[in-house]
C-alpha cells in the first residue's frame, strides 16, 4: 500500500517511516508535519492509508480526518502517543471516519512490539480495502431452551465512523421495558472498554462490555469487547468465537446478526451504520428474511458508505434512513420507557 504519514514530531514521523519502510509490502508516499498539510497532500497524491497523529498544533487529527474524508476520502489509522490518555479525541476521530487506533512505535530501536502491532493493523486494513464480500461465520452450537425475559432486541452494527453514529442513534431516549441492546463496533479489543465508558457518557442508558456467558439484559447496552466474534446461542447467552480467524472484520457484525436471525424468536430490529466493506449486509438480510425489522444508514449521512451500501444492494434493509432519523424510527417502533 502507498502510505501517508502525519506527525508534527520529526522523531515520531521517522519511527513510523522506519516501520513502513522495513516492510516490502508498503511504501511511504509522503510525510506531513501537520493536519493542514495532510489534507492538501491527500488531494494532490491520495494514499491508500494515512497514519494520522491526534495532537498537533493548528489542525489536530480529528479535524484533519474530517476534512480528508470530505475532500479526498481514504483509509485513516490513528497512530498517536498514549492513545488511552486521549480517548475522547480517539472516538471523535473515529466518528469522523478513522478506521482504528494504535500507539506510536518506540522512537528508538526496531522490531519491538509497537512495530509488530502497527504492521498488523496495516495488514488488517489492507484486507479490508481488498475485501468485496465475506462469508459469515457459523454461530456456536444452539442450546435447547429459549428465554423470554427480553421481548425486543435491538442489534446495532457499525465500523468506520461508527462511535459517533451509535451515540447519536441512542442519545436522548430510553427504550421501553424488556428491550435489550447489543452493539458490535469494529474496534480493537484494547479500546472496547474505553468505548463502552465513552458511549455511556453520551447516552442515558447504562453501557458495559459484554462478557462471555452474559445473558441479554433489558435496559442495558452491551458492547462487543474482544477481537473475537460475538455470538448468541439459543438460550440467548453471549459468547466469543475466534472462528473464522482470518476474517478481516473483527468482531463481525454478520456473525451476530445471523445469530439474532437464527435464535431470537421475539421481535428484533437490526441497524447497520456507517463502515468500510460489506460486513453486516448478509446478516441484516438474514434478519429480514427471519421477519425482523431492518434499517440501514443512508449515503449522505455515512462517514463511509460501504456496509450500508452493501445492505441496500442485497435488499437487506426495509428502510434506508439518514442518521438523525434512525433514532426517531427506533423510538416509534420500540417505544420509550415512561419516566
Amino acid at each position: 500500500m502507498k502510505i501517508g504519514i502525519v506527525n508534527d514530531s520529526a522523531m515520531a514521523a521517522e519511527a513510523l517511516r522506519r516501520v513502513v519502510a522495513a516492510s516490502r509490502d508498503h511504501d511511504v508516499l509522503w510525510m506531513a508535519r501537520g493536519g493542514a498539510d495532510a489534507v492538501r497532500l491527500c488531494q494532490e497524491a491520495r494514499p491508500d492509508l494515512v497514519l494520522m497523529d491526534l495532537v498537533m498544533p493548528e489542525m489536530d487529527g480529528v479535524e484533519a480526518t474530517r476534512l480528508i474524508m470530505q475532500h479526498a476520502p481514504c483509509a485513516i489509522l490513528i497512530v498517536t502517543a498514549q492513545p488511552r490518555d486521549n480517548v475522547g479525541q480517539v472516538f471523535r476521530a473515529m466518528g469522523a471516519g478513522a478506521i482504528d487506533v494504535t500507539a506510536t512505535p518506540a522512537l528508538l530501536g526496531a522490531g519491538g512490539a509497537g512495530d509488530s502491532e502497527l504492521l498488523a493493523k496495516i495488514k488488517t486494513i489492507g484486507k479490508l480495502l481488498r475485501v468485496s464480500a465475506g462469508e459469515p461465520a457459523a454461530a456456536s452450537a444452539a442450546e435447547p431452551a429459549a428465554r423470554g425475559a427480553v421481548r425486543h432486541l435491538l442489534a446495532i452494527g457499525a465500523s468506520t465512523g461508527g462511535p459517533g453514529a451509535v451515540a447519536r442513534v441512542l442519545a436522548g431516549w430510553t427504550p421501553a421495558p424488556a428491550t435489550a441492546i447489543v452493539v458490535v463496533q469494529h474496534i480493537d479489543a484494547n479500546f472496547a472498554g474505553p468505548f463502552a465508558r465513552w458511549l455511556g457518557e453520551q447516552i442515558s442508558m447504562p453501557v458495559r462490555p459484554a462478557e462471555a456467558g452474559d445473558a441479554l439484559e433489558a435496559g442495558v447496552v452491551l458492547v462487543a469487547r474482544t477481537n473475537d466474534h460475538l455470538v448468541m446461542d439459543a438460550r440467548l447467552r453471549l459468547h466469543y468465537d475466534a472462528s473464522p480467524s482470518d476474517y478481516a472484520y473483527r468482531p463481525s457484525v454478520d456473525v451476530f446478526f445471523h445469530c439474532v436471525a437464527r435464535h431470537f424468536s421475539g421481535d428484533a430490529t437490526g441497524v447497520l451504520l456507517t463502515g468500510m466493506g460489506r460486513d453486516g449486509a448478509a446478516g441484516l438480510l438474514a434478519m429480514r428474511q427471519a421477519g425482523k425489522h431492518t434499517i440501514a444508514q443512508d449515503q449522505a449521512s455515512s462517514a463511509v458508505y460501504g456496509m450500508p451500501r452493501a445492505a441496500a444492494e442485497l435488499g437487506a434493509a426495509e428502510r434506508i434512513l439518514p442518521l438523525d432519523q434512525i433514532g426517531v424510527a427506533l423510538r416509534n417502533r420500540v417505544g420509550v420507557r415512561a419516566l
